[in-house]
């Protein structure tokens, strides 16, 4: 029986006629409406028929979580008075309502609403385009800008254009960019129609409760325990202070396992709601309590899609979990961030969905500006493999045929495509290989679907299923850094994360051919003629497999060097190889600080740390590292500048580790050559002999250039380092090694430079003198080295010259500095008629007495030049 009072409560209702009307016109539309109207339980019901307005139609429901997937579900169902998946009665088979997510599937013939993950979808636009069967597509929360939301948008915009123009689309959110998302779906057609539905909110009081003492930032998945601390503490405050259950955002498993534990002793029900969490635990949080105060602490799970009943009180840590990559040095990971103000609205409209609320938010109020405004959308930040390899499937490889509100950033989807050519998903042309397509449908990431594949032939279908799935659903910190410590603790355990990790590889067994039943031809063999692998062989082979640049080799103790060149150090490891104070990581104890190889599942990168930090690897050796990653084997001469000079060895490398080495007496002449220039360019010109005559060429060189242009070369360091194949070329050729290049003289080689070939190269001389002739008979040399040429000379021998010369085609007057018989500077000018007419006077006045042996006559002008004193010329 239908719960029409329930139905009709629901505010979305009001908006209902409008979007059915987008619908039948445009086919499309964006739907808008605030938490708690009901968008995403009562309007798929609407579309679909089932409330007894309109025609029935198929309609599918993406989210962008299993959690909610579940739980939207089971309130659909709800609302029609039955069960997900059984229907009433039992005898008429499935149920209206149906979800699947990955690994579960509760829906059948009879099922009209189905709701799916977003990667579910995925899945199935990849294996029928079309959606046959299926009238109307609704992404809930499109806003939260998940990867694979925004590709299952831009496949089914694909779709309606090209296969099924009369597939319904819908796009609803509690807040989003409607503009946007309305020019996306209506295309070339305009804009698509924007539907808005009023809510009904209750007052939310906002208190700022930051921390009496500063806390560390986070950084990759670490939160400072102190934070958490004070965030229990809150929560506590909270339920002195207010009454109702209190919901409390943290970002990660680990986060809420140690708030929980801080909790002990509350006067409430503590329960944990995440990801992991047993469909019991979540069905128990949606159903509310029962007369019991709850405090449920939640992960961003619970930001939307899900209704927590008889939350009054929203405790914000502030804090949430969201993909990065490190393209530069290969490392994926979840990290935290700083939760946007988007999200703190969402989180502190939790606490007003049923009546007025209250949330605390763990940080300042003057902090609070200075929060990103909305998330960052997965498609520019996240690794991008997986989407790669879906574009790849679907034909456009480029992705530059994909409707989508942010194009993917060019290096990481390139990066992406190079991991996908190297472990065969796609051919040269980017295209999805049939490995790729299989590779694809398996539900998982890339590279753990090439561990899985080409794994279970070498170490069984179900022991390859097991590791694979220990990978796609990350162990907790609790069972260590070893993963083939912590496959053995899932096997053992019976805790959630266990059941969970065993339903897992069931399926992917399964996917990857193990008979149902039992291990079947490869399900605990693999090597048939030899012996089986120990656990610590299999998980580390796996990992390998799955992340075959990160395949490492220690340095140290506890330090290692993965094939990608970035460092790797268990945690608890400072650069020097010992402990951080105080650190109690799993890597202090683990089974993996005394292995000379190591295979790195999980790393992430402390803030101003140049290496990674290890979370989960496995103890390989170098024949399973290079079996791994045969891409990154290489072997051959290597002749490379190091340390002051010229090494040339045959070196045998895995990516960036050195395998092996010995010197090579007789290297490759180009190799020697490109180690050479290597070391200038490196070094500097400094190598090279530069003799004063050399220096002086330069000079002079550089200043004709400064002042007439072409075709006079630059020759700057930067200008000669650029093209200094070209000007040392003879000299290049013989130099072996430093001591070589100390041999060559500069200045020979520069004047290879000159315009020789257009005849300029013999006014060299006329514009640029080395030296110019005085009236004394003196040829003195110019200094080139200064903004304007320089001549200095006695000033005695310069008498009767009534003009300072000039160089570079006239162009340039030469600065005379006036020297005193002693050579020291008396006077400087560039205009010698106007010294002798007014500065002389007052030079003669100075020096005369000084130097009385040395003529100073009245007019300079017209007097004798000298390079003599007075004595050897004779009085008269």
């Amino acid at each position: 029986m239908i719960r029409r009072d329930a139905l009709d409560q629901l505010p979305v209702r009001t908006a209902l006629p409008a979007l059915r009307a987008a619908l039948d016109g445009p086919g499309c539309a964006v739907l808008c409406a605030p938490p708690g109207t009901g968008k995403t339980t009562s309007v798929p019901l609407d579309l679909a028929g089932l409330t007894g307005e309109g025609p029935v139609r198929r309609v599918l429901v993406a989210e962008p979580r299993r959690m909610a997937a579940r739980a939207a579900a089971r309130r659909m169902a709800w609302l029609l008075g039955e069960e997900v998946g059984t229907g009433a009665p039992p005898a008429q088979g499935w149920g209206r309502v149906g979800f699947t997510v990955r690994g579960e599937r509760r829906a059948g013939p009879r099922t009209t609403v189905e709701v799916v993950t977003t990667g579910v979808l995925l899945q199935r636009l990849q294996r029928d385009p079309e959606l046959a069967g299926v009238d109307v597509v609704v992404l809930d929360e499109c806003h939260e800008r998940h990867l694979d939301a925004d590709t299952s948008a831009a496949f089914l915009l694909d779709v309606r254009e090209t296969l099924r123009p009369e597939l319904r689309l819908v796009a609803a959110s509690a807040t989003t960019d409607a503009e946007g998302w309305a020019r996306l779906l209506g295309g070339a057609q305009g804009a698509a129609p924007v539907v808005e539905a009023a809510g009904v909110s209750h007052p939310v009081e906002v208190v700022w409760a930051p921390p009496e003492r500063p806390v560390r930032p986070a950084h990759g998945t670490r939160v400072d325990p102190a934070l958490l601390t004070h965030v229990a503490g809150v929560v506590r405050r909270a339920l002195r202070e207010r009454t109702g259950d209190v919901l409390c955002f943290l970002p990660g498993v680990g986060e809420i396992g140690r708030v929980a534990g801080e909790l002990a002793g509350v006067d409430a029900e503590v329960l944990q709601v995440h990801g992991r969490a047993p469909a019991e635990v979540q069905d128990a949080v949606l159903a509310g309590g029962n007369g019991v105060r709850r405090v449920v602490l939640a992960t961003s799970v619970a930001e939307s899609s899900l209704t927590v009943p008889g939350v009054r009180v929203v405790v914000d840590s502030g804090l949430a979990r969201v993909p990065r990559t490190d393209h530069a040095r290969g490392l994926s990971a979840l990290t935290t961030v700083r939760a946007s103000r988007a999200a703190a609205r969402q989180r502190a409209g939790r606490a007003g969905r049923e009546a007025p609320g209250a949330v605390y938010r763990c940080w300042a109020e003057g902090e609070d500006g200075r929060l990103p405004a909305f998330p960052d959308p997965e498609i520019r930040v996240a690794d991008l493999t997986a989407f790669a390899l879906q574009a790849a499937c679907w034909g456009d490889p480029a992705a530059d045929g994909l409707a989508l509100l942010d194009a993917p950033p060019a290096g990481a989807l390139a990066a992406a495509r190079e991991v996908l050519t190297a472990i065969g998903a796609v051919d040269g042309a980017g295209r999805a290989t049939e490995r790729g397509v299989r590779m694809a449908r398996l539900g998982l990431h890339p590279r753990l679907a090439r561990a899985l594949l080409d794994g279970a032939p070498e170490v069984g279908v179900r022991r390859a299923a097991e590791v694979v799935a220990l990978l796609s659903e990350e162990p907790p910190r609790a069972y260590g850094d070893d993963l083939a410590a912590a496959w053995r603790t899932a096997r053992r355990g019976g805790d959630v994360y266990g059941a969970r990790w065993r339903q897992e590889a069931r399926r992917l067994a399964s996917a990857a051919g193990e008979p149902r039943g039992g291990s079947g031809a490869g399900g605990d063999g693999g090597r048939s003629a030899a012996a089986p692998l120990t656990d610590d062989a299999v998980a580390g082979l796996v990992a390998a497999l799955a992340f075959p640049e990160r395949v490492a080799r220690a340095r140290r103790k506890g330090s290692y060097l993965m094939a990608s060149g970035t460092g790797a150090e268990l945690a608890g490891t400072q650069a020097g190889g010992g402990h951080r104070p105080g650190s109690s990581g799993p890597g202090d104890g683990s089974g993996l600080r005394d292995a000379e190889w190591l295979a790195v599942a999980v790393a992430d990168r402390p803030v101003a740390a140049a290496s990674a930090r290890v979370r989960l690897a496995a103890v390989i050796d170098e024949e399973t590292a290079c079996a791994a990653a045969p891409a990154l084997y290489a072997s051959g001469e290597e002749v490379r500048w190091s340390e002051g000079d010229v090494v040339a060895r045959r070196v045998t490398r895995l990516g960036a580790i050195e395998l092996a080495a010995r010197p090579l007496p007789a290297p490759d002449p180009g190799l020697l050559r490109d180690a050479v220039v290597s070391g200038l360019r490196r070094e500097g010109l400094g190598l090279l002999r530069w003799p004063a005559a050399a220096v002086s060429l330069r000079q002079r060189m550089a200043f004709v250039h400064r002042e007439l242009g072409a075709p006079w070369p630059d020759v700057s360091d930067a200008a000669l380092l650029e093209c200094v194949e070209e000007w040392l070329g003879v000299e290049l050729g013989r130099a072996r090694r430093r001591a070589d290049l100390e041999r060559v003289d500069a200045g020979q080689a520069l004047a290879r430079l000159l315009p020789w070939a257009t005849g300029e190269a013999a006014r060299f001389d006329e514009l640029a003198p080395e030296r110019i002739e005085v009236p004394s008979g003196s040829r003195v040399r110019v200094d080139y080295g200064g903004a304007q040429p320089v001549l200095a000379v006695k000033l005695q021998e310069l008498f009767g010259w009534q003009e300072s010369p000039r160089v570079a085609g006239g162009r340039v007057p030469v600065l005379v500095h006036l020297l005193s018989p002693a050579g020291r500077p008396a006077a400087v000018t560039a205009d010698l008629a106007s010294f002798w007419r007014d500065g002389y006077r007052s030079v003669r006045a100075e020096l005369r007495g000084r130097y009385p042996k040395h003529p100073w006559p009245e007019d300079p002008s017209a007097a004798e030049p000298t390079r003599h004193t007075s004595a050897r010329r004779g009085r008269g």
